[in-house]
């Protein structure tokens, strides 16, 4: 091979060395952004799985806190829905509109409301205020107790007409829905419901006697409710129309418990287009919007993303528990009060931006009226250590002229372990003040607490417990607003004291 085509060949050798060197470089090239990509696809799929779980927990975070703000119009519907899902009045139920008017007190066998009274007997109705006025006309109740709160469905006493607010002389009130306006009759005051649903809670005291009972009963028979439209005719309510669709076995508070997120906040949205929130509520509605929910509009959960879906529906369980961990962490923020044993609030009835104190109230006692009108101190035992029992004796000892200061009435009621009255020889669910007590010589009185009679000279101070566990009520209507008052501390409840 001579020189010139020694030279030719390295030159295509050299080439065919370059191409194949070219090659691998392109290989290597692309094995690497495939790579890249592989690692940029993962690290991307891993920052939205981050991305998202941050999003459920804020969604999670705003639901929870949301919960809790919709929890009493939530309630307040679906015992709505319980209680006026019959044709006509009968017992505790009767339908819009029209009046539930109980004729006696319950006894040891009655179970369809926890925690009953036997001081007064309830006169109420529910009322859709949202296209029409409904008046309510009270008879002259001749100086006797009575308080008809009115709670819009937010649970707040929007007004009370009583004996402590109004006098006992006969009265009217139309009650109005958000932004009615119109011509009322002469003689009418208008009461503004801040919301559509409206619940009507009267109560009448009544000693109970044959005699009592048909002087209440000629009171509650006088007591009526019509839409402004039939004032002043003959009118016969219609019949309620009967949903068979509704649960009317499973309490409320249990029903309103099962509802998953989605649904609890599609309700809400539901009722807030004629009960709207308050003024005040402005800060809470900015973060309800974060999770989609608008007063006036729908909730749809399809717009928004799924992870904010998720933690939507993660928050009831976590909310329901907040709600009932107030009853310990209230105390330290003093809207709960716990004394020698007795637990009660003087922060009912209306409560402005205290959400978790109203959910509460909600769910442990319904209907609550404002502490001006009535104060429900309860106790479980003589400490938080402790619970009552029927295998011991307790004495509740109140020194002379201490009994509680009330302008209305007082009493002690005894509930077993369920919130129900107790059977005993004497059907004695209370004490009170028409009770005659005997006092002790220096003029204390003391309530003796236990199953067994304390002997014939002192049944005329007890109160007849179960032989197990049982649960103790102190009702204080009206209790005074000077001292001595439950209501600004200046009287204490006194400790039940367990004796030998």
């Amino acid at each position: 091979m001579d020189s010139l085509e020694r030279a030719r060949y390295s030159r295509v050798a050299h080439r065919g060395d370059t191409m194949t060197s070219g090659s691998r470089s392109s290989v290597l090239t692309a094995a690497v952004i495939v790579a890249l990509l592989a690692w940029s696809s993962a690290a991307w799929s891993q920052q939205e799985g981050i991305l998202g779980h941050v999003r459920e927990f804020e969604a999670r975070e705003t639901a929870i806190e949301a919960y809790i703000f919709g929890y009493p119009l939530v309630t307040m519907e679906m015992t709505r829905r319980v209680m006026t899902n019959v044709a006509a009045p009968e017992g505790t139920r009767a339908p819009m509109g029209q009046l539930v008017r109980m004729r006696t007190y319950p006894d040891a066998t009655f179970r369809d409301v926890t925690a009953p009274n036997a001081d007064t007997l309830y006169t109420t109705a529910w009322l859709d205020v949202s296209k029409e006025p409904w008046i309510l006309s009270l008879p002259d109740m001749a100086g006797r107790f009575f308080l008809f709160p009115m709670l819009d469905g937010w649970t707040d006493v929007f007004q009370v007409p009583a004996k402590r607010t109004t006098g006992t002389a006969a009265q009217k009130y139309a009650i109005t829905g958000p932004g009615w306006s119109g011509t009322l009759p002469d003689g009418v005051k208008q009461y503004q419901s801040p919301t559509a649903i409206v619940w009507i809670l009267g109560r009448i005291y009544c000693t109970g006697t044959p005699e009592d009972y048909d002087a209440v009963h000629a009171a509650q028979d006088q007591v009526s409710i019509v839409p402004l439209s039939a004032y002043g005719q003959a009118y016969t309510p219609p019949a309620g129309i009967v949903d068979p669709k509704i649960d009317m076995k499973t309490p409320v508070r249990e029903q309103v418990n099962g509802l998953d997120g989605v649904a609890y906040f599609t309700l809400l949205a539901q009722l807030m287009k004629t009960n709207p929130p308050a003024a005040a509520d402005a800060p809470m509605l900015k973060k309800l919007a974060k999770i989609g929910i608008v007063p006036g509009t729908d909730f749809d959960a399809a717009k928004l993303d799924p992870a904010v879906v998720d933690g939507i529906n993660a928050a009831p369980a976590p909310a329901q528990h907040k709600i009932m961990a107030w009853l310990k962490e209230g105390i330290l923020a003093r809207d709960m009060k716990l004394e020698d044993g007795w637990l009660f609030t003087t922060k009912a009835g209306v409560y402005g931006t205290a959400y978790r104190q109203r959910a509460l109230i909600t769910a442990i006692g319904l209907g609550a009226n404002r502490p001006e009108d009535a104060v429900y101190p309860t106790s479980e035992g003589p400490d938080i250590l402790q619970s009552y029992s029927g295998a011991k004796k307790y004495v509740m000892h109140f020194k002379k002229g201490e009994l509680p200061p009330v302008n209305g009435f007082w009493s002690l009621t005894m509930y077993d372990a369920g919130y129900f009255f107790v059977a005993n020889p004497l059907n004695r669910y209370t004490v009170s003040q028409r009770n005659k007590f005997n006092a002790n010589p220096d003029g204390s009185v003391d309530l003796y607490i236990q199953h067994e009679s304390p002997g014939p000279e002192k049944e005329a101070n007890w109160l007849p417990a179960p032989a197990d566990r049982f649960i103790l009520m102190l009702r204080m209507y009206w209790p005074k607003d000077k001292s001595p008052s439950i209501l600004n501390g200046t009287w204490k409840i006194p400790r039940v004291r367990e004796v030998s």
